[in-house]
């Protein structure tokens, strides 16, 4: 039987090899959980629970599973240490999933501290639409690897709130557009729809808009869907390779 571990850390850099030179390929939010197939001197190769995805963690001291019963329902929750809105200890980001242990006025308890309850949702909600909140994000930086409200990439974002509703999605946009099978024409792009090139993908907000994670911006930016395709057959030489719907 695998065992698991829990990732007790805000982020934690997954690399695609065994040393800090190499590159993120991917971060284990708050509550994600992994198994361990190998150890190398200082490192973990893992494999995450959530999306299959392998890579390298610095070994690190972390509790085994934890059956997680809510998630974050906002781009960053804070972390008490006590129930009452005093001595913060950090912050955790949207997604994240934590196991409640205790109850106190508006708060709940779990392994690391104090959470105010409005800031989560059971870990079985889902939202009728799963893209509801992605404008959280907005102006947030883009981040190679990065999944969370310090940084993140174009199909991390698409991934995270899928997951946070419970549908699986891969981590990578190469991945994800053979994963999603339902193709739809660009005159007939409607919300919600994920939009690939090579290499890249956005999120329609509308048959007009989309959000997207975009390195040239350097932050997670809403355009028009016209003048993306536009700027992006115009810098990078791509074109639009397919549109999924969920």
């Amino acid at each position: 039987m695998t065992k698991y571990f829990t990732n007790n850390f805000t982020v934690l850099n997954l690399y695609k090899k065994p040393s800090l030179k190499s590159e993120i390929v991917t971060q284990i939010i708050f509550g994600d959980s992994f198994s361990i197939f190998q150890r190398k001197r200082n490192w973990l190769k893992i494999k995450i629970k959530e999306d299959g995805y392998k890579g390298f963690i610095k070994n690190k001291d972390l509790p085994n599973f934890l059956k997680p019963t809510h998630k974050i329902n906002i781009l960053k929750a804070k972390v008490y240490k006590y129930s009452n809105k005093k001595n913060r200890l950090r912050e955790i980001t949207f997604g994240s999933k934590i196991k409640v242990i205790g109850k106190k006025s508006n708060f709940l308890k779990f392994s690391e501290g104090w959470i105010n309850k409005k800031d989560v949702k059971r870990i079985n909600y889902k939202e009728k639409n799963p893209f509801k909140k992605i404008t959280i994000f907005k102006n947030i930086k883009y981040k190679w690897g990065g999944k969370s409200f310090r940084g993140i990439d174009c199909s991390a974002l698409v991934q995270i709130f899928l997951n946070f509703n419970n549908i699986f999605c891969p981590r990578d946009a190469k991945d994800q557009h053979k994963y999603f099978k339902k193709n739809v024409k660009l005159k007939d792009v409607k919300k919600n729809d994920i939009i690939f090139w090579k290499g890249h993908v956005a999120v329609a907000l509308s048959k007009k808009k989309l959000i997207h994670a975009y390195g040239p911006k350097k932050k997670v930016i809403i355009m028009g869907i016209n003048q993306t395709i536009r700027i992006i057959k115009k810098t990078a030489k791509l074109k639009v390779i397919g549109i999924k719907r969920l």
